[in-house]
């Protein structure tokens, strides 16, 4: 029986938490926050559940609350990974969080270079870290490396989130509109030869074709693939001599008018004799995403206009010779079968149900690998089990190969 301490309970830490609580093979699940509040909601609602309340900036105050624990589940912001790391190997128990920047205190390649790099502190306690797990990054990187798989070497890797979402109330984000904003004005990362690229935001846009889908505008943007795999190209990804991220919608097409219109910038403005930020501006002029069943069941009710996305990853190599491209097309459902099946949305019901699977691995001891890695390392039967399981959530796969005869 394991014991998981999940240390942040917001959208993705409490569905992980809420899962958890149904797991045959745990017998508790400490729900821990700042807000305390927020851990007693959610540790309410549960049977194996308790709350506690914590400043992860303290890292004795996560190893009181994890003592005892087999795994931590860090559902914070990547600023706190080091810190939840670090309670990890005190206590000894595994680690899993959900992303590895952006960060404050470095840049995005390093901030990935600081987490891989703990792997032999890991190894030296016998535990495994798993790093950067949801839909994308997490699901994203377990179809990677089955597409990798197909092909005997590997040209490109291309990760493609289209998010049409769209409802009649005016709703642009389904995650934080700050942190949403944030992302989006900062220049993406491309692999390519080697070498790390730091591009334009909003570079390179593009329209693409997606199967069921038709043609949508892509861009390039910020994300830890392009960085995790560039960094694994040689060791897990047969070479692969470029991997770009790509996103796209109408949240995008927003973000990127306020951008060219100086919107999103954090410098600071004189207007009529008053300094402003106009990031600030906007982030607080943005209406949030919907958090409670009853604001989700209010969006509902006034109505949708859409619910279309693509999720998908491609990778173009050769086999036997020949050029060919897998196709791994991810569905899952929108927000009105999710609200219908969990009470939440689209957005927590895919992300946060995607990063459970990985806790689902650690608490079932599927996992066998020990060290700090991200999903692309897992073994066969490892992501074998993975994709099962998420068929099970109604997260699908479509795989489509196409070869070129000559």
């Amino acid at each position: 029986m394991k014991k998981v301490i999940v240390v942040g309970v917001g959208a993705q830490g409490s569905t992980i938490a809420k899962r958890l609580d149904e797991e045959a093979n745990v017998s508790e699940v400490i729900c821990a926050d700042y807000d305390e509040k927020a851990a007693k909601t959610v540790a309410g609602q549960l049977k194996k559940a308790r709350a506690v309340q914590l400043n992860a900036k303290n890292v004795d105050e996560i190893v009181a609350a994890a003592e005892g624990c087999d795994l931590i589940v860090n559902g914070l912001a990547p600023d706190f990974n080091m810190n939840v790391m670090d309670a990890a190997l005190k206590v000894g128990a595994c680690y899993q969080d959900l992303a590895s920047g952006p960060v404050s205190d470095t840049d995005f390649v390093s901030a990935v270079k600081r987490c891989l790099g703990r792997t032999s502190e890991f190894e030296a306690k016998g535990l495994t870290a798993l790093i950067n797990t949801g839909s994308a990054p997490g699901m994203a990187n377990v179809l990677t490396r089955h597409g990798v798989e197909k092909l005997d070497n590997v040209d490109r890797i291309d990760i493609f989130v289209y998010d049409e979402i769209w409802s009649k109330k005016f709703i642009p984000f389904w995650w934080s509109p700050e942190t949403a904003f944030a992302d989006m004005a900062a220049e993406p990362i491309v692999y390519k030869d080697g070498e790390f690229k730091r591009v334009k935001p909003f570079n390179n846009p593009q329209m693409t074709e997606f199967k069921g889908a038709g043609l949508k505008r892509m861009t390039d943007h910020e994300h830890e693939e392009p960085v995790t795999m560039g960094l694994l190209a040689d060791k897990v990804l047969k070479g692969v001599k470029e991997v770009n991220f790509r996103y796209g919608g109408p949240g995008l097409e927003l973000a990127e008018s306020l951008y060219k219109m100086g919107l999103l910038s954090d410098e600071v403005l004189n207007v009529k004799g008053t300094d402003i930020v106009p990031m600030d501006i906007i982030s607080k002029l943005t209406p949030p995403a919907p958090k409670y069943a009853d604001e989700i069941k209010a969006v509902l009710d006034e109505g949708m206009v859409s619910e279309d996305g693509v999720f998908l990853v491609r990778v173009t190599g050769k086999k036997d010779g020949k050029t060919s491209r897998v196709d791994l097309y991810c569905y899952a459902p929108g927000l009105t079968d999710a609200f219908e099946k969990a009470g939440i949305t689209h957005e927590s019901y895919f992300t946060g149900q995607a990063a459970f699977l990985f806790t689902k691995m650690f608490v079932n001891d599927v996992i066998n690998t020990k060290g700090c890695f991200p999903p692309e390392c897992l073994e066969d039967k490892e992501r074998d089990y993975y994709l099962s399981e998420a068929a099970k959530l109604d997260i699908l796969v479509d795989e489509v190969v196409e070869t070129r005869l000559y």
